[in-house]
């Protein structure tokens, strides 16, 4: 006697497939859903006509909330194909019974890459003494160099990692290749103590000590405008600040004041408080001395975002 099993299958869409770029191949996740539906991107008074009918979702940085929940009783699973979880109402997915996921661990090579190309570039002046060459300093100079902007070295300086995941992880490694010395910072509820061989110590007895700190921590509402006026004045008057990993973690126009005020020495930032900034940001002008500002770009590797996509596709097969 023959028995059939039938394999169970899910009816997925991905709302915002544009996101993880066009170079990707999402055939991972398509053969353990059976097929997805795809839309480049979806607005918010899209989002209900899309996702009705459907038991999983895919989104990357679209916004769902308990309204979406209420009129989609069939929705099942939220796989978010980013590490952050702040664009989901997660006490309603719960009350739902919807299986949220997200991503983790995917990153670790580019982010840490695109921090230490921030914080040697704040280090060396790189863009300043670009610029200088452009402008043709450099060709009606005196001498054979320009000197006019300080450049810090690197190897001996203390780098305080304020968030040690698996992204704060692969920063440490890469600073102590170039002869750092690594601190930890405590978060808001964590306890001092030795991880990994490295002190972790309350931020307010880091931030005096640090010649660079980096920010590797998610978003949330103890870590909100987690550096903001009070934390600057602490820190050097030549330290850098690097952050990879949320807006909002900083306040950015307390930031702008202290580095137009020479309060630090430097900041490099991947990310904002909105984005795209539409709105304009007060890290956005044109005044503000030693400061780089990229796309939040850190993560996007091609290497990285196919292995969001093979992480996704292993998370939902852990639902079928």
């Amino acid at each position: 006697m023959a028995i059939w099993i039938q394999e169970k299958s899910m009816k997925a869409v991905f709302l915002d497939a544009k996101t993880l770029g066009d170079d990707v191949d999402l055939s991972p996740i398509e053969s353990v859903t059976g097929g997805l539906e795809k839309y480049d991107r979806t607005t918010p008074d899209q989002i209900l006509e899309r996702i009705r009918g459907f038991d999983t979702v895919l989104v990357n940085k679209v916004v769902l909330t308990r309204e979406h929940f209420d009129a989609c009783p069939e929705l099942k699973t939220i796989a978010v194909v980013a590490t952050g979880l702040n664009n989901i109402d997660q006490a309603a997915a719960k009350d739902h019974g919807i299986k949220v996921m997200n991503v983790t661990n995917y990153g670790r090579s580019t982010v840490a890459q695109h921090t230490m190309a921030l914080m040697l570039a704040l280090a060396t002046r790189l863009l300043d003494y670009t610029r200088d060459v452009q402008a043709g300093h450099w060709g009606k100079s005196d001498m054979f160099c320009l000197m006019d902007h300080p450049i810090m070295e690197l190897e001996g300086r203390t780098l305080g990692i304020v968030g040690y995941g698996d992204l704060g992880q692969g920063v440490a490694e890469r600073a102590a290749a170039f002869g750092m010395k690594v601190l930890l910072g405590a978060r808001p509820g964590q306890e001092p103590g030795v991880v990994d061989g490295y002190s972790r110590i309350p931020l307010d007895e880091l931030l005096p000590q640090a010649d660079v700190v980096s920010l590797h921590c998610l978003l949330t509402d103890e870590t909100r405008d987690l550096i903001g006026a009070r934390e600057l004045k602490m820190m050097k008057p030549d330290s850098l600040l690097i952050n990879t990993s949320r807006g909002g973690l900083v306040n950015e126009q307390a930031l702008a004041d202290a580095l137009r005020a020479g309060e630090i020495g430097g900041a490099g930032f991947d990310v904002l408080t909105e984005e795209p900034p539409r709105n304009g940001n007060p890290l956005l002008a044109d005044d503000i001395p030693n400061l780089i500002v990229t796309p939040h770009s850190a993560w996007a590797s091609r290497e990285a975002r196919q292995r969001i996509v093979g992480i996704t596709a292993v998370n939902l097969k852990s639902v079928l």
